[in-house]
This record gives C-alpha cells, structure tokens and sequence, in this order.
C-alpha cells in the first residue's frame, strides 16, 4: 500500500521486474514439463509456511495458479457473515484480535492503573465503549453541546466557527483541512485543503444510474431520513432534510475530481497565497478561516483541487443557511454514529449492508478494539508490542529489507532502457529511502488527552480534538520524522512519499506472513513479496514523481519518463481486460500504482531470494520441501496470501473505490509476465498463465 497521506485527513490503507535468467529447475513430480495436473506424491520433507490442503491439484498451475495454489481453501472458506471479504489477512488478524481482546479485557480490569498512564486510558476507553448500558442511557446528551452550538449559528462568522469546529472533529464537512508535509519542499510543514465532504463512497455514486448503484442510493437517503428521525424530525422534516443534504453532496460530487484524477499529485499541488485564496474563495474566507483554525501565521494554502473549492464556495453563497446547518447536522451525528445509541449504530450497518453484503455486524468487542485502535493507536500499540513482538524478528525483518533493496539497486544498474543520469538519481534515492519495522522509535504523548470511563462518545470527541491541535501544533515546526501513519497491531504496511520510507508494523510480521521457521523461499514470497511491493512504490507512476528527499520533483529525463509511461501502459491494458463480474472491468488506470508494485516487488524480491539461496548453498543442491523448489515455494506463497473470497457487492465497490487490483489478478497478473515463473513450473508458450513474449509487461 502506497501512502500518500502524510496528509493527516487521510485514512492509511498492499509487489516484478528482474532480469529473465533464472535457472530452470529440472522437472519435478509437483511441475512436470508436460504442465499436466500436478501428482500428490513426493519424498520429500515437509516444509513449514505452505498448506498442501489447500492446493488444487485438479489445476494446471500454467492454467490457473490462483486457483492451483488455494482453490481447496477457496471453497473451504466461504465469507463469515460479519464480514465482506475473507482471505489470510482475516485469519491473521482474528488471532491479534484475541491478543489485543486480553490486553483491552485486562486493562479494563485494572482500576488502580496510574492516572494518565497509557494501561488507564486505554482500559477506560474500552470499558466507557463496551458499557452499551450506560450508552442507550445516556442518548443523545454527551452529543447535545455539538448540537446545540450547531443550531446557534445564525450568521457567516457562525457558520465558519462551526466548519472549524466540525473540522477539529473530523466530521468529514466540505473539505479535508490540515496541517501536512510540504510535497515540494519537504523541509517545512504546509496548509493544505482538499476535496472532501461526501457520504457516498465515492463521487459517482451520485451519478451512475446502474441497479447497483441506484440501490446504494435508495440507501443512502433511507439512512438519512432514519437518522434525522432518531434526531427528531417528523417524517415529512427528515425527508427534506435528507433531499437538501444530497442536493448539496451532490453539488460538491460534480466539482469533484475522480480517484484516476487525484492519483496525478502534480496537478493536485496548486499553492496559493492566503490573499489570493481569499479572493478566489470569498465566501469560504480562507484567511478567517485560518485564524479559527489557530493557523494565522500561514501565508499560503496548497489547494488540491481549485475548481471543486470554487463550487464549494458558490455552495456556501448560494445555499440557505438551514440547509447547510442540517448538512452539517448529518456529517457530525454520522460520524459518530458507532459511539451513540444501538438505533444509531444499526442504522449505520444498514447502509454498509448494502454496500459491502455483509450479513451481520462483528462482535461488539471486535469493533471496540479496532476504535481503540483508532483513537489511542500508540497507547495500546505499545501494551502490544511488549507482548507480541521479538528484537530478533526486527532483526531478520531489516535483514531482509537490506537485500531487497540491494536487489532493486541491482535492477536498476541493470536497466536496459534507462539512461545513467536517471539512474543515478534513482539509486540516489533507493540509498536515501528509510526503512521503519515493528513500531516507532519515539511513542505519541497522550498526556494532554483525558479519557474516563464516564462517556464512550465523549472520549471519542476529545481524542479527535487533541489529535487536531498536535497536527496543528506541528505547523512552523521542524519535519517529525519519526511519527508512524498506522499503528504496531496493524496488518499492513505503505510507501510515504514525502518522508521517502517504508514502514512494517509488527502486526505484519507474524505467520503466515513472517515466519522465523520457514524456508527463504516463504518468507520471500511472503513478507519480502510486500517489502518489494513498498520499496518499488517508490519508483512507480506515483512514488516516481517524488525525488530523493520526498520533493516532488520531476528528475527522469523525458526520454526515460516516455519509456516508463509506455511500459506502465502496458501494464494497464493487462488489467482493464480483467473481468472479475459480468460486464465488470479492473480500473487499470485507478489500480496502475499498486499492479506497477506488485510486477516489480515481486521479479525484484525474486532476485534477492536467488542471492539469499545462492549465499546459502552455492552450487549444491536446494533443498525441495512438500515436493516443491525454493522457485515454486516462492510463487505459492505468494499466490496463497492473495486468495480472497469477496461478496459481490463488496467485489463491486471494490473495483470503483479501492486502487488494489482483486486477488486473483494480483496473484496472475504479474506471474504471467514473468519468464521466471514460466521456468520455475515448465510452463510453455500457449500455456494460459503465460504471455507472449511481444505482450509481455516489462519495468525493471
């Protein structure tokens, strides 16, 4: 997962291209010559990371690896009802949950944790979320002074008090404001507005007419008359203010840019003077604004997209003031809807049903721990960390790291279409790139946030307030090189731009994913499948774009940045032609950052597995497990962590939303590329897994 979101609005939430000379291995009883199904039968030892039950051997894996490698546990593991999708992640993540379930149970326990102290804030904070009794009791009274405040608001000054407000709230009104890393001089910290301000997924949603899309519609305003009736309003009141709050949304959706639009972070860098934004924008009174914000002393606002601001600030002219404030009214009750009264929250699954097909909502405590997680990331990061996580898993995990990258510098040095002032700038900033495993060297103070165990919702406003004013705070500041955009027990990792790094929580660094008892060719495949898929986000269409430093900086020579555009096109034909559903397309364009990563993370990854093996058997025989080659155990155990069952539903939002390909394709797609795999199971032309050479996807 690539992050360009050192933007602290924007959620974090993940691998190629060596040179084509691997070694053929000699036919093997698993991959016989002739690509028929493979055979059961072998003396060789058991390995340790792969699950042969799971392997179709029905399958030619020339055919079809995705469903070779796991098509047993395909049809063995049908989607849980409380869930969208299921695959490894899941299953990793239900073992942490059951960890991080003791440490929230045990800190909830322990009243007598210091005051202030991270065990009583995170045990408060769980046991205030997990008392639904004093919640339903409680209603809408730890609400009612957001409320209020909201409805008091009578004039512009008012109005503009109340977006800061809301703002500092992360309600998610009209824009995404804040304090972020300057993308072209990453010296110094930026004011930067963005486009924001919907409920609906995404901005087409308001348009499409399909059947799908028109039932999230029906939804969606469903969800809003239900929610403003919960409010107060009789129907015939909740229904015109569920119309003015779409026909605003709706208004801010057109002006909105498309996600294939945001991935161009050039022309979402438009820096302005405060003087001139507040000319363009009048109405929105940028410079007010920045005062409410305790960010007077900025003199220029980066504006992600200046003709959606245009329509914003035509909204905030034209707009009847009671319509904006029931606009506003929606986006704060939403966003805390999961904190409020049972009505609410169930309302709000509503909605997600229908989007997503799950059947039922996940336990309570599931839930609260992921909020927990959410809100006091840190706090309870660090009680996690001293459970869950070895110095000598960071060792081996930076160990790795290390012979990627020498990989990638390789491929690069290698390069047959790059010139050497290019690559020099890019082994320039290979060499430059951090690199951050299992959890931050320097921890979050929380010792100005108070948390209790009086309200569940009245933690959850306190934290969104404390967590604005320390990223307000950063402005004039020097650059924190050393915060973290996810949190120790989290299940995934990204690329950051800007701040030039890659970062691994712990809770990646576990099996199936890191196992300290596998083989190379697993923990390749594995875990160094995602190091090279982040590392190499550096040099895709995106991460390109940034220099050594993070500056966005255009240092290829048009003649190499011609070359790679051509070859990354390439790629995105390959997967517009994927079609997961009837009459539905991979977005090639929305998905060509993470399908670029995944090609060259995983011929980059395949490279340094062959020096790891080459160091640590030179020319003697290597060792087959479960009948298979260190080659042929690389590739399965990278095809088995992208097996994935998904609703339709959720399949379908996926494609509109999400810039990660499916998990079938993320699996074939760049193995039907690769000489290497073609060598590793003696695949031939013609073979279905197999490009023609002419047709074939090559980066690095």
């Amino acid at each position: 997962m690539k992050n360009l979101c050192s933007r602290p609005w924007v959620a974090a939430a993940t691998l190629a291209l060596a040179s084509c000379a691997g070694t053929k291995p000699a036919p093997v009883a698993t991959a016989p010559a002739t690509a028929a199904p493979v055979a059961a039968t072998t003396p060789d030892p058991a390995g340790v990371g792969l699950d042969m039950a799971d392997i179709d051997r029905s399958v030619n894996p020339c055919d079809d690896f995705y469903q070779f490698s796991g098509g047993n546990w395909l049809r063995n593991n049908p989607v849980p009802s409380y869930a969208s999708s299921w695959g490894p992640r899941n299953l990793l993540g239900n073992r942490t949950q059951d960890l991080l379930r003791k440490i929230l149970e045990d800190a909830a326990a322990n009243t007598n944790a210091a005051p202030g102290s991270n065990a009583q804030k995170v045990g408060d904070f769980y046991a205030s979320a997990m008392d639904t009794l004093a919640i339903e009791k409680a209603g809408l009274t730890p609400l009612k002074p957001e409320l209020a405040r909201l409805a008091a608001v009578r004039d512009k000054a008012a109005l503009r008090a109340a977006i800061v407000r809301l703002q500092e709230l992360q309600t998610g009104v009209f824009f995404r404001g804040g304090v972020q890393v300057d993308e072209k001089n990453t010296s110094q910290y930026a004011v930067a507005f963005d486009q924001g301000g919907l409920t609906l997924p995404d901005r087409d949603f308001y348009f499409k007419d399909d059947a799908r899309t028109q039932k999230v519609k029906a939804a969606y305003q469903s969800y809003m008359t239900e929610i403003f009736g919960l409010l107060g309003d009789s129907p015939a009141v909740a229904q015109r203010n569920a119309a003015a709050v779409e026909r605003i949304e709706s208004r801010l959706a057109k002006a909105s840019r498309t996600r294939v639009e945001l991935r161009d972070p050039q022309s979402n860098y438009n820096k302005m003077t405060v003087a001139a934004a507040q000319k363009r924008y009048p109405a929105l009174d940028p410079k007010n604004l920045l005062a409410d914000m305790k960010l007077s002393k900025a003199q220029e606002i980066i504006v992600g997209q200046p003709a959606f601001f245009d329509e914003l600030n035509a909204v905030l002219k034209t707009e009847p003031l009671a319509d904006l404030k029931t606009y506003m009214r929606w986006h704060l009750v939403r966003s805390v809807a999961s904190a409020l009264p049972t009505a609410y929250a169930d309302a709000a699954f509503r909605f997600n049903q229908v989007q997503t097909g799950a059947k039922q909502q996940a336990s309570r405590w599931k839930r609260i721990q992921a909020a927990t997680d959410q809100t006091l990331g840190e706090a309870f990061g660090q009680l996690y960390v001293d459970q869950a996580f070895s110095p000598e898993a960071k060792a081996k995990a930076l160990e790795m790291v290390t012979n990627i990258k020498a990989s990638m510098a390789e491929h690069i040095r290698t390069n047959t279409w790059m010139t050497d002032p290019t690559k020099a700038e890019a082994l320039k900033k290979l060499n430059a790139l951090r690199v951050k495993i299992g959890y931050p060297d320097v921890w979050k103070d929380y010792s100005d946030l108070k948390i209790t165990r009086e309200s569940y919702l009245k933690n959850v406003l306190a934290a969104r307030q404390w967590n604005a004013k320390r990223r307000t705070a950063k402005f004039g500041g020097p650059i924190d090189r050393n915060e973290w955009g996810m949190t120790p027990p989290t299940i995934n990792a990204y690329y950051n731009p800007p701040l030039n790094e890659i970062v691994f929580p712990a809770g990646y660094l576990q099996p199936p994913f890191f196992d300290p008892k596998a083989d190379d060719a697993i923990n390749y495949g594995a875990i160094g499948g995602v190091m090279g898929h982040e590392i190499t986000h550096a040099f895709d269409d995106q991460g390109r774009q940034y220099d050594s430093e993070g500056n966005l900086r255009d240092w290829w020579t048009p003649a190499d940045a011609a070359e790679f555009t051509k070859r990354a096109n390439v790629v995105g034909k390959q997967y517009d032609a994927f079609t997961p559903l009837d009459s539905v397309h991979v977005n090639g364009k929305l998905t060509m950052g993470e399908n670029l990563a995944d090609f060259a993370g995983l011929t980059v990854v395949y490279g340094a597995l062959q020096k790891q093996l080459q160091q640590r058997y030179g020319d003697s025989p290597r060792p087959k497990y479960d009948g298979f080659t260190p080659e042929q155990r690389f590739f399965l155990s990278w095809a088995q962590l992208r097996r994935t069952n998904i609703r339709p539903e959720a399949l379908r939002q996926q494609i509109a939303t999400d810039p990660h390909s499916p998990g079938q394709y993320r699996t074939i797609g760049p193995m039907m590329n690769m000489p290497q795999f073609q060598a590793a199971f003696g695949c031939k032309e013609g073979d279905k897994m197999i490009r023609p050479a002419a047709e074939r996807a090559v980066i690095w």
